[in-house]
This record gives structure tokens, C-alpha cells and sequence, in this order.
């Protein structure tokens, strides 16, 4: 008997393909990946695909997630982040599940200096960050059994018709020899899917509940990333050509505090440095 049936849905992305692929190096588990086959938006679906993989777990990585996009399709972007994760979290207690339910810094709007923590309050000011936030509110209303873990700046590697993020094109710069513009007046904390994924794990068995920040420690430009990057893959830094945003819409940087994690001390995140060094180094492909 499988000691844990888990779904995950958005298993095609960026997180949810690394977390499908450690999963399932627990024979223990049952783990499956659902992406476009389960239109999360659908209650009927979702309800079907519950009856169907009867799980314990639902873990939700679907999103809509291009902040760009989500500005051009309110509607769109509510209904995947904010309706999707409302089904989700009503079909899962159905079957007394937990659910884990995938978030973002967007919530916030990055007009407070210092790091946030989970106990201050959101403050969205995009349609992504708002339809996010909507979703965090329903999985917490429907679900007691519930996780919200919010994150910063993702990168990794996932299927070839995923969007490339910021990580792929500087790599892919890096390859082909072109130079690129980098801020050096956008900070985050960088946070690679694998060591996401392998915090998510930890809380599989655990009997842990409410929100938790997930980020790497410490925090760079986007400049000294992309110098970073190219550096552990061998190419040529000075493809990365440093300026300063003209328009930055009012928001400074947004760095998350992983409060509640230390707080009860179930895991540590890496440095951001040491965790890219280490991620370059599994993924031998990106050299």
C-alpha cells in the first residue's frame, strides 16, 4: 500500500516537473502528474479526477504565472490562480486531503523595504499577485488541511514548451555568445525548482499547517545573477550587460523571510550562491 497518493497538478511546469521527478524516487508513493489533461478550472473535472487518483495529497502548481499576461486577461488569470485553486481545495476536503497549494512574493506589492515575513500583510498590486492571493484565500477557507507556500523568483529547468524564465535565457545567451541587458536595480532571492521541490517533500509527512515562505537565503540584482550563471557554466560574464529600469512601476525588491520554517525548524533553505553552484552542477546539460 502506497504510503502517500499524491497529485500534483501543473506537473509540466517548472516546479511541478522537479517535484514529479523526486517524488517518485520514493517507491513508497503513489504520485501522479496531471497538467492540461485536468482543466483545474472545471469543478466537474476536478471532481472526477478525485474519485479517480484518490488522494491524500493535492499539490498545486498550476498558474498562471506571467505577470505581463495576467495583466491582459484578468478574467484568464482569476480563473486558473483563484477558481482553480478554489476546486481544488473544496474536491480535496471532500476526501479529507491536505492540500498544498503553490503561491508567490507577488502578493505583496514591494513598496515595504526589509524582508517579509508570513504574518505581514499582503498588499497585491498587479492582477497576478491579486488572482494569487484570491487563491490563497479560498484554499485557506475550504480546506483546513491546508499549506500555502509562497516562493521567489523560481528558476529550472522544465519540459521544452514551458516559457523560458530568466535562469534559461541567460544560460541560452551564454550558449549562442550574445550579450543581453541584466538590471542592476532588480533584487530578489533566487530559488531553484529542485531544492523548492525538496522542501515541499519534507512536508509531506509532517503535520504542519498554514503559510510558510520558501526561499533561498540571501539576495542579488538580476545582473549578478546572470554573472553568476554564466561564471559556474563557463561562459563569457561580460555578455551581461548591467543598466538601471527607467520604469519600475513603484516596486522595490520583495524578499521573503522564512520565519515560520525557522521558527519550527523542519528545514533550511540553501544560500542563493551555493544552491545555483550546486544546481549547475546536477544539470551537467546546461554547460
Amino acid at each position: 500500500m502506497a504510503k502517500n497518493a499524491i497529485w500534483i497538478t501543473g506537473a509540466e511546469g517548472r516546479l511541478g516537473s522537479a517535484l514529479v521527478k523526486l517524488l517518485r524516487k520514493d517507491t513508497d508513493n503513489k504520485v501522479v502528474g496531471t497538467d492540461m489533461d485536468v482543466d483545474i478550472t472545471d469543478m466537474e473535472a476536478v471532481e472526477q479526477a478525485m474519485k479517480v487518483y484518490r488522494p491524500n495529497i493535492v499539490i498545486n502548481c498550476a498558474s498562471m504565472s506571467d505577470a505581463d499576461y495576467c495583466e491582459q486577461n484578468m478574467v484568464g488569470a482569476f480563473k486558473v490562480n483563484a477558481l482553480g485553486a478554489r476546486n481544488l481545495a473544496a474536491a480535496s476536503r471532500g476526501l479529507n486531503a491536505k492540500i498544498i497549494q503553490l503561491s508567490t512574493d507577488d502578493v505583496f506589492s514591494g513598496r515595504l523595504s526589509g524582508h517579509l515575513t508570513e504574518f505581514d500583510t499582503p498588499d497585491p498590486q498587479s492582477v497576478y499577485g491579486k488572482s494569487k492571493l484570491a487563491g490563497e484565500n479560498y484554499v485557506r477557507e475550504l480546506n483546513p488541511k491546508h499549506l500555502i507556500i509562497r516562493s521567489s523568483w523560481v528558476y529550472g529547468a522544465a519540459n521544452e514548451s514551458a516559457k523560458e524564465d530568466y535562469f534559461s535565457y541567460v544560460v541560452n545567451h551564454g550558449k549562442s555568445g550574445t550579450p543581453f541587458d541584466a538590471p542592476l536595480d532588480r533584487i530578489g532571492s533566487p530559488t531553484s525548482a529542485d531544492v523548492l521541490a525538496g522542501f515541499l517533500c519534507c512536508l509531506l509527512d509532517k503535520t504542519e499547517y498554514g503559510i510558510y515562505h520558501a526561499s533561498c537565503e540571501g539576495m542579488c540584482s538580476r545582473h549578478e545573477f546572470a554573472t553568476a550563471v554564466l561564471a559556474l557554466a563557463g561562459y563569457d560574464t561580460s555578455l551581461a550587460k548591467g543598466f538601471f529600469l527607467v520604469e519600475n512601476r513603484g516596486r522595490i525588491s520583495i524578499l521573503l523571510e522564512n520565519l515560520m520554517m525557522k521558527m519550527t525548524e523542519i528545514y533550511t533553505m540553501p544560500q542563493w550562491f551555493d544552491e545555483l553552484k550546486a544546481y549547475v552542477e546536477r544539470h551537467a546539460e546546461i554547460k
